[in-house]
């Protein structure tokens, strides 16, 4: 690895390059993100890491690892280094551009006059820091489905001056499966800046990826990248590849759900699954909601956006009642929409492997067994010299 010797004065950065920034380093870029943006990052709150506010780098979980299996989730403090050593939380960065509640607009009732108010949105620029990979690929959806087919000024508004540093992942929980989805654990760019954590000794391998990325990087003390930061981080790519113990089959499972409507699995599942909606609330792609009329006792009302799920039983309700009265029917809603009727309306997948939906399952139904249930047994092989003549 190059000395970091290169000061702030020294070297003016472009996109297309590569940085090594120490720890020392990483902390002067959070510091200088914060004059001009609103910065989000993990941070370790009620026995979970989810997103608050980051001030400076040890906001950051330092030294604690998540322990992830269908059902559950556990954190442990390690005595090790790493600033990044998890993999994703229960809140993804989905809340942060869409909220889980919003006023679209009120009115005020007094005696025979009605006023209409909208509220005002001062959003401050928003700048992300530590979104994996599988995160990243969430927003490109998200992107797909706000600023496309279903426009949402709100998330419109918050993407357009988002500011975003990606963290490559090293520790894949067992719950994961970004690998098979084509959307981890590394990442080829469009992010601001794309960064990969190294050991031995402790850096960071910053890569440029927009002008303003290469302008806050220029406000950091580092060096350029050698051969060694790079073998690193192939090294560390692979062996979180090779940790990734569930996959999906993505090129066939569209097609394959689609020619599996009436199959008995859907019962099967059914009997286990609660009806819950913690797999569409911690998604960070599910993009449902609701809008509701709420009138107060002094006369006042509120129109009133708020996230919904394909389990609710009024989230097909139509004249007469739920169109999916049962739970067979609403699990393959999700279920179906997510790997193959999103295809049909944005292009893509609905899904990026990052298993918290898995996780956070009160009764650990895990989406990639089920997935396989429908896949039909293969045929045995026979060999030629023991066929029947």
């Amino acid at each position: 690895m190059s000395e970091v010797t290169t000061t702030r004065e020294q070297s003016k950065v472009v996109v297309g390059d590569a940085l090594v920034v120490e720890p020392s380093g990483f902390d002067e870029m959070i510091v200088a993100l914060n004059v001009d943006y609103d910065v989000r990052g993990p941070v370790v709150r009620d026995g979970a890491i989810v997103t608050g506010a980051l001030g400076r780098a040890h906001d950051l979980p330092v030294a604690i690892h998540d322990r992830q299996e269908p059902g559950r989730y556990r954190l442990v403090e390690g005595d090790d280094e790493e600033w990044f050593g998890w993999a994703v939380g229960p809140t993804s960065w989905k809340p942060e551009l869409y909220p889980p509640s919003q006023v679209l607009w009120r009115s005020e009732g007094r005696g025979d006059r009605l006023k209409f108010v909208t509220p005002h949105d001062d959003l401050r620029a928003l700048a992300l820091v530590g979104v994996r990979p599988c995160d990243v690929a969430a927003l490109r959806v998200l992107e797909r489905v706000f600023l496309g087919r279903h426009p949402n000024p709100t998330f419109a508004r918050s993407r357009r001056n988002l500011f975003v540093v990606a963290v490559e992942c090293a520790r894949p929980a067992s719950t994961c499966f970004c690998a098979s989805m084509g959307a981890g654990p590394g990442l080829d760019g469009d992010v601001d800046l794309a960064v990969t954590e190294l050991f031995s000794p402790h850096r960071f391998l910053v890569r440029v990826c927009s002008v303003r990325g290469a302008e806050v990087a220029s406000t950091v003390t580092h060096a350029g990248a050698g051969a060694d930061d790079w073998a690193s981080r192939e090294a560390a790519l692979a062996s979180a590849t090779e940790q990734l113990s569930r996959r999906v089959d993505y090129d066939g499972i569209a097609t394959l759900l689609a020619r599996s409507i009436e199959h008995p699995h859907w019962d099967a599942v059914a009997e286990r699954c609660l009806s819950c909606a913690n797999c569409t609330m911690v998604c960070p792609t599910c993009f449902c909601g609701d809008v509701r009329d709420v009138t107060d006792l002094a006369g006042d009302t509120r129109r009133q956006h708020s996230w919904s799920s394909c389990f609710d039983l009024e989230h097909s309700f139509v004249h007469g009642g739920p169109v999916r009265p049962g739970a067979p029917a609403r699990y393959r809603q999700w279920l179906t929409h997510k790997f193959s009727t999103w295809w049909d309306q944005f292009g893509s997948s609905g899904c990026v492997g990052c298993g918290r939906c898995i996780t956070w399952c009160p009764v650990g139904i895990d989406v990639t067994a089920e997935l396989d249930a429908f896949t039909p047994p293969s045929s045995p092989t026979i060999d030629p010299e023991e066929a029947p003549a």
